[in-house]
């Protein structure tokens, strides 16, 4: 018997029926269910909502949605390491390798350790709060980079996204590599990615798309006013800085979940993090393939 945690889409009817059938299935084969409490609700069966949904009680997780309940699914359980299944009933479904209906021979062929799983790395932000008073003000912008207050840390697989506030207005950056001032940029945003996250938001701004199993950090601008406005591969150790010298505040979001404002002088760490996500899979294709079916890439 089994412990099997079920994220599901909840305003997606399709969702919804595959996780129902699903938890029949799972439950008439003697394993444990549980799930959130809204999805829980919304399929009749609030028995099933967890209270709680962190910790390691689980033997894996079936994310059933798009793309982004794959990464909701993830930050729930990535740092227990616990592995997710993604059925895609989304649109483009890049992380959600099944279809629905392979639904319940999948996750049997899962649970009997019958499928692979792949290691992708996660990236961890850290904001540093500018200390003392004044913040805010133009001054702040020779203030000394290590005169800072560390608060929350997030974690994500995909990327983490400093981006302007202001509709009409860039924010000016300044960036950081291993302690070392890089450049300044002034833009829209900055993005800082995984190469899971290259073909997501880094994608659309511009960025390579790099193999998922591949280590390293990418960074990119969205809409540069700047000459240099090419993306940066680094080192999947590399710890990238990022201050706002601007006045005008800029957001700070990962993996699309609002993370915090940022104000002049405050700052974002990005570091590879401690642990990596981990992702059932078929293993019948390549990067170039799945990546070749999934944006429609056409032989000649």
């Amino acid at each position: 018997m089994s412990g099997v945690l079920v994220i599901a889409h909840a305003e997606r009817a399709e969702a919804l029926t595959a996780s129902t059938r699903l938890v029949d299935w799972l439950e008439s084969e003697g394993h444990t269910v549980e799930m959130g409490r809204v999805e829980a609700a919304a399929i009749g069966r609030p028995d099933l909502g967890a209270s709680e949904l962190t910790g390691s009680v689980w033997d894996l997780a079936v994310s059933v949605g798009g793309d982004g309940t794959m990464l909701r699914s993830f930050d729930l359980v990535a740092s227990a390491g616990i592995p997710v299944l993604g059925v895609n009933v989304g649109h483009l479904g890049y992380l959600t390798e099944f279809e629905p209906g392979q639904l319940t021979e999948t996750v049997a062929a899962a649970l009997a350790g019958a499928l692979g799983v792949s290691e992708r790395m996660m990236v961890s932000a850290r904001v540093r709060r500018a200390a003392g008073e004044g913040r805010g003000d133009a001054g702040d912008h020779d203030r000394d980079p290590q005169d800072t207050e560390d608060t929350d840390v997030w974690t994500g697989l995909n990327e983490v996204v400093l981006e302007k506030r202001d509709p009409g207005h860039t924010v000016r950056l300044e960036v950081w590599l291993d302690g070392d001032v890089f450049a300044t940029y002034a833009a829209d945003g900055l993005i800082v990615s995984t190469p899971t996250g290259s073909t997501a938001y880094s994608l659309s701004a511009g960025g390579a798309v790099v193999a998922p199993t591949h280590s390293s950090l990418q960074v990119t601008p969205v809409a540069p006013h700047m000459l240099f406005d090419r993306s940066l591969l680094l080192p999947p150790d590399t710890e990238i800085g990022v201050r706002v010298i601007s006045e005008r505040p800029a957001l700070a979001a990962v993996d699309g979940r609002s993370a915090t404002m940022l104000h002049t002088g405050d700052e974002v760490v990005v570091t590879r993090a401690p642990y990596e996500a981990r992702l059932v899979t078929a293993g019948g294709g390549s990067f170039h393939r799945v990546l070749k079916h999934k944006f429609g890439l056409k032989d000649r």
